[in-house]
């Protein structure tokens, strides 16, 4: 089994906002105004945006090997939050997201049903989407002193 491992580093100063550099390219996760400065999309926009992005690409490389002639695509992601246990406030639903529900406009000379069927094939094989739908490990430490420069 190939493992490929995906690390990113990001930091955070005084203020709300934090920087990353990935791959070259510079990305900031920040809250609106008056917490943030609104320098960019929330944690949990970035986070849906993400899994978009995800169903978009592997419908590129799917469509790619089944010879569909993709197009383009529009892939719409909503998550349904309550914004109390993050706020630090007594709830009883889960911090995390409810439910997320994905759209997708497929552009491309497939009847409905095949478009459906693609979709399906799609979100099977988006890594985003089965981490989301199945239990993943995630395990969170404290790393060492002076790792902040």
């Amino acid at each position: 089994m190939a493992i490929k491992r995906i690390s990113i580093n990001a930091e955070m100063g005084s203020d709300f906002a934090v920087h990353a550099q990935i791959r070259g390219h510079q990305v900031v996760i920040d809250q609106p105004a008056p917490g943030g400065s609104d320098l960019g999309p929330t944690p949990l926009e970035y986070f849906l945006f993400s899994l978009a992005g995800c169903v978009a690409s592997i419908a590129r490389i799917a469509a790619g090997q089944q010879k569909i002639d993709l197009r383009g695509m529009r892939v719409s992601v909503e998550g349904d939050l309550n914004s109390a246990g993050l706020l630090g406030k007594p709830t009883d639903d889960r911090v995390g997201f409810q439910s997320i529900q994905i759209a997708a406009e497929i552009d491309a000379d497939l009847s409905d049903e095949a478009k459906q069927a693609f979709l399906d094939e799609v979100c099977a094989r988006c890594p985003l989407h089965d981490n989301i739908h199945y239990t993943t490990v995630v395990v969170h430490e404290l790393s060492a002193a002076g790792c902040i420069a």
